[in-house]
């Protein structure tokens, strides 16, 4: 067995002085609800998230001396977003911002309204709002993607983008004594077929802790194991003083004292965010309330998160040969928990069977996947994690649907939903779309419960065609239903002590694209909080004692619109 080490990529890599940054964000406990490098659906998280107490408004300040090199505004996502350029070369992030301070927000207005964008991201010069360690520079929020009040914050090396884990360097030191739990272990033993693997399914072992940090599997004897295979260790992480819980910073085994497999989380540039599909277990991690960690290095997968693998974490055992097995797991505050066992090679061995009915794929090769005349999907080269076989069908002549939505097609299934996609495939779908629908036809995906969701595309030339990441079982669709408008204020009501207008903003399908409001017959920035279904708009001017009008008007991803007239008085 050829051993293989994989070096930290962190020999360039900054070190920033921990005593130089301020904490971002004044006036809370200092909680925190999610930590760096979690394993979230496609990408791993950037940043630490803050808890701000339940409350939005706290005051952010700049952690360093620099100047404001970006500010970003959109629905989802951050939301409303600062970057801070530092003179030590980092940058620093605040995410989900409820405001800016007066100047960046006068400033974003201005940019807002002679653009007519209410999205925008926006880059003043270098020296136009430079800011001290320790200043003013915002407010925190619940703005873009966001469950509740909080701050997302993360620095990156300029230079690189490159995220640091900023905890495991001790710039921020959470309160954490707890060490990780390591709640089961799964082996999964592979065949291969003309050089594509082929997995068995994961033989399953529940824990049961032996100490505050000991772990054993509950199940008597040793872990029957076969020629070729790997282990996935389902873990997680909790803090003191909140019931959040939070990803591992390091999960390493070894076999008889020697590493077989190391994983550790230091940092990543976003071109590599998205292998977190193949750090993890994909189809595991899918159902998982933990994070499901493969101890294996895949053949589409990267060496970026390894700081040792031998035989790419491959165990190999003959029959009757024993190995003792030990699980180490950490987090990122240097809690430490440890699992042992003892796996034995079993005479039995998992062998794969040849079906002519199958499709081999190869990771590094593009591949057209066809169903009959009617479906194709082309996946490009280094889409896919690891070399597979494939089974496209037909899975259904009438879904079961949203009974909002018209579906025009059956289901055609190319991969399974439990297969990841680095890079986007191209599927198109033929179907007879009546033409009073074609503006309004899309792919969809229905999941397991029949429920179909949105995915995107366009109708053209019999077809409807999408680039998109999402597998399992698509379908073509249409979405005539417009989004709904509720203004949260009576029409004609007196807003004079009012700071904001609120309407309550919703659709059936496709999610809304964009939203243009006129207030007295000019075009306004407004600011659209998906998770809360909700549009705002500050009200910056003081009132005039007289009757205002409103028109807005709101359109879905599938081009349906909705408007809706009215007025106020401030």
């Amino acid at each position: 067995m050829a051993a293989i080490c994989c070096l930290p990529r962190t020999a360039a890599a900054q070190q920033p002085d921990t005593a130089a940054y301020a904490y971002p964000v004044r006036g809370v406990a200092g909680y925190y609800s999610a930590n760096f490098g979690e394993m979230r659906p496609g990408h791993f998280h950037s940043g630490i998230d803050i808890k701000t107490d339940g409350a939005e408004g706290k005051p952010l300040v700049a952690t360093a001396d620099g100047y404001v090199a970006r500010i970003g505004v959109t629905a989802g996502g951050y939301g409303r977003a600062l970057y801070l350029a530092l003179d030590n070369g980092m940058t620093a992030v605040y995410g989900h911002i409820s405001r800016f301070r007066d100047d960046l927000e006068a400033y974003v207005r201005a940019e807002r309204l002679r653009l007519e964008k209410n999205d925008v991201q926006l880059y003043p010069a270098a020296e136009r709002f430079r800011v001290r360690r320790g200043e003013l520079i915002a407010y925190s929020g619940n703005s873009g993607t966001s469950y509740g009040p909080h701050l997302h914050f993360e620095l990156r090396e300029t230079a690189s983008q490159r995220t640091l884990n900023i905890v495991r360097r001790g710039i921020v030191r959470p309160k954490d004594d707890l060490p990780p739990r390591i709640v089961r272990v799964h082996y999964i033993e592979t065949d291969t077929l003309d050089g594509i693997p082929v997995h068995a399914a994961p033989q399953s072992y529940e824990t049961t802790p032996t100490g505050p940090a000991t772990y054993r599997i509950a199940a008597h004897g040793p872990v029957e194991a076969g020629r070729n295979g790997f282990f996935v260790v389902e873990a997680t992480d909790r803090r003191n003083d909140v019931n959040n819980t939070f990803g591992l910073y390091r999960l390493r085994i070894e076999a008889d004292g020697e590493v077989l497999f190391e994983y550790r989380m230091d940092g990543f540039t976003f071109d590599q965010s998205r292998y977190c599909d193949v750090a993890s277990w994909y189809p595991m991690q899918l159902a998982s309330r933990n994070e499901a960690i493969c101890l294996a290095l895949l053949e589409g997968g990267t060496d970026r998160f390894c700081t040792g693998v031998r035989d790419r974490g491959v165990l190999r055992l003959a029959p009757g040969e024993e190995r003792r097995m030990h699980v180490e797991a950490e987090d990122d505050c240097g809690n430490l928990s440890h699992l042992e066992f003892v796996v034995r090679g079993r005479e039995a061995q998992f062998r794969a069977e040849a079906d002519s009915t199958l499709v081999p794929l190869r990771y590094d090769r593009p591949h057209t996947l066809r169903i009959g005349e009617e479906a194709a999907a082309r996946i490009p080269a280094g889409a896919l994690y690891e070399s597979c076989f494939a089974r496209p069908e037909i899975r259904e002549a009438h879904p079961a649907s949203d009974t909002t939505v018209t579906v025009l097609t059956p289901a055609y299934r190319f991969l399974p939903r439990t297969t990841p996609l680095r890079h986007d495939m191209t599927v198109s779908i033929r179907a007879y779309v009546p033409p009073q629908l074609r503006p309004r036809a899309t792919l969809a995906v229905r999941n397991d419960q029949g429920r179909i969701r949105f995915v995107g595309g366009k109708y053209a030339d019999g077809a409807v065609t999408a680039r998109t990441r999402t597998t399992g079982d698509l379908l073509v669709a249409a979405d005539t239903v417009p989004p709904t408008i509720r203004p949260l204020f009576k029409p004609g009501e007196d807003l004079s002590r009012k700071r904001m207008l609120r309407f309550g903003i919703g659709d059936n399908f496709a999610g809304i694209a964009d939203c243009a409001l006129y207030i007295d017959g000019q075009w306004t920035p407004c600011d659209r909080y998906p998770v809360k279904g909700q549009l705002q708009v500050p009200l910056f001017t003081e009132p005039e004692a007289r009757r205002h009008t409103l028109r807005l008007l709101v359109r879905d991803n599938c081009g349906n619109t909705a408007e809706w007239t009215g007025d106020f008085f401030r």
